[in-house]
């Protein structure tokens, strides 16, 4: 039967999910699971990306084109401090600059004997053959000795038949790059001893100047001794040269020195300054009457080491001094500042210091002193430092005393000099003793403890060195170019 429920359902409380008005539809609309509400604290709320619009609206506010503003100002004031302090460093450092140099200060100079042009009827073809081979050795100029006699220099030549040769030997020369001096020293024609203040003197001096300038010859070396050494003499030379001057093909006049000092010439020094006199031939090694010591070396070595001299110097070994230091001699000459003039008795000895000596030892000398020159001739060729650096001698030990020589059983001292050109150091270490030698740490703080070698008498010198663990073997020598430490260039 039909129930009456009235507007209060089942009874007087409301069931589940109906109002408490009764209204009809409330318990069919109402949620029958009714999920807890959190509560959200005030001012909380979700977090959400910002959209594009938002982003310009904050990102155009005064704040950030402040900070824009700094950013932009900040980084072109550090870029201009920085290019302001580059150019600061660069223009208060000291900097060599590079003088550009005559032909004769950087060419390695080889003087021949005379045999090799006139000895034989072939000697002047076979020596033509050799040229190539000599300037891939790093020669550049060759010097002609003892041709003449001393007399007319031309006559001279026509009778015995050199003159021939050394045309030809000129004429090769100039193809294959090597530029010829001739080494006129005692010919009475050049100097003028007898007759040469009459006017037919001057005029035969002047036309065998043009006739060998005119064969292409680049130079006349006389001696300090001659009479052609003196300022009337050198005037009329310099103006013959100077008939003959072309662009890069200055004609030079070498002094070779004889005495222990050269006789000034009696000139104003505008005259004399780079004009009468290009370079002055100087030896290593004194005149002796006998076979110098291997302590009379370091003593003559140590001697001109400590002589700088303002005129242009060429260098040549002279009197025959131990064969054991000719490897350190070669050395010595290609890293001294000036010209070098290597002799052809340095890299072809007759023989070698020993008579026992075999055949094959001669060879194997002989290919390891002509390798140890064109180490040190193309160093030479490609490091500033080695032709026109500045020259540091590095005293390693006290002065060698003529009473240090005396006695039989002291060691000549270590002996070192340094060529330096901007920051880069050329080391030369010189050991003519007959004892090993090591370096003193608190010898020369100031130089870079660490180095490379670039040339050596030994050959087994390679890579890189440290001062301080380097040990010199008796009678060697060594070329180290010094590195700060990180730096390798």
């Amino acid at each position: 039967m039909p129930l009456n429920l009235g507007d209060t359902g089942y009874g007087s409380v409301a069931g589940p999910g109906l109002s408490s008005s009764g209204a009809a539809g409330s318990a069919e609309t109402a949620a029958l699971l009714v999920p807890e509400l959190e509560e959200e604290d005030e001012g909380e709320q979700e977090w959400r990306p910002m959209s594009k619009e938002e982003l310009e609206v904050i990102a155009g506010g005064p704040g950030w084109r402040r900070l824009r503003v700094y950013l932009v100002v900040l980084f072109w004031l550090a870029w201009l401090a920085m290019l302001a302090t580059a150019v600061a460093i660069i223009s208060t450092s000291p900097r060599p600059v590079a003088t550009p140099l005559s032909w004769w200060r950087k060419s390695v100079f080889f003087q021949l004997q005379p045999d090799l042009v006139t000895g034989t009827p072939t000697g002047s073809s076979a020596l033509c053959e050799q040229l190539s081979y000599l300037k891939s050795l790093g020669i550049s100029a060759l010097i002609l000795r003892g041709l003449f006699e001393p007399s007319n220099a031309t006559d001279s030549g026509e009778r015995s038949g050199t003159l021939t040769q050394v045309q030809h030997l000129l004429g090769e020369s100039d193809k294959a790059g090597l530029k010829v001096v001739l080494d006129v020293c005692d010919v009475q024609l050049f100097g003028g001893r007898e007759g040469a203040e009459t006017q037919d003197g001057w005029d035969a001096t002047q036309n065998a100047l043009r006739f060998w300038l005119g064969q292409g010859v680049g130079g006349f070396v006389i001696c300090d001794t001659d009479g052609a050494y003196s300022e009337k003499s050198l005037l009329l030379w310099r103006g013959v040269l100077e008939e003959f001057r072309k662009e890069d093909e200055e004609r030079i006049v070498v002094v070779k020195q004889m005495r222990e000092r050269l006789p000034p010439l009696r000139v104003s020094s505008q005259q004399v300054n780079g004009t009468l006199v290009d370079v002055v031939l100087r030896s290593v090694l004194p005149a002796s009457p006998r076979p110098l010591s291997a302590g009379q070396v370091a003593q003559a070595i140590e001697t001109h080491l400590q002589a700088p001299e303002d005129t242009w110097l060429g260098w040549m070994v002279g009197e025959e001094g131990p064969h054991d230091l000719r490897k350190l001699l070669l050395v010595l000459l290609m890293t001294l500042p000036g010209t070098p003039v290597v002799q052809y008795e340095q890299l072809y000895p007759a023989q070698g210091g020993n008579g026992s000596e075999s055949s094959e030892d001669k060879f194997k000398s002989r290919r390891s002193t002509v390798a140890l020159f064109r180490s040190l001739s193309h160093n030479r060729a490609r490091e500033e430092a080695l032709v026109f650096g500045s020259f540091t001698f590095l005293p390693f030990n006290a002065s060698f005393s003529n009473a240090t020589l005396s006695s039989a059983t002291s060691s000549p001292p270590l002996l070192a000099f340094l060529r330096s050109w901007g920051c880069v150091h050329f080391l030369v270490l010189l050991n003519a003793g007959s004892g090993p030698h090591s370096l003193d740490p608190a010898w020369a703080p100031h130089l870079p403890r660490a180095g490379v070698f670039v040339a050596g008498t030994a050959g087994d010198r390679l890579g890189a060195v440290s001062l301080d663990a380097l040990v010199l073997r008796p009678r060697e020598a060594v070329v180290v170019k010094l590195f700060e430490p990180g730096s390798y260039s």
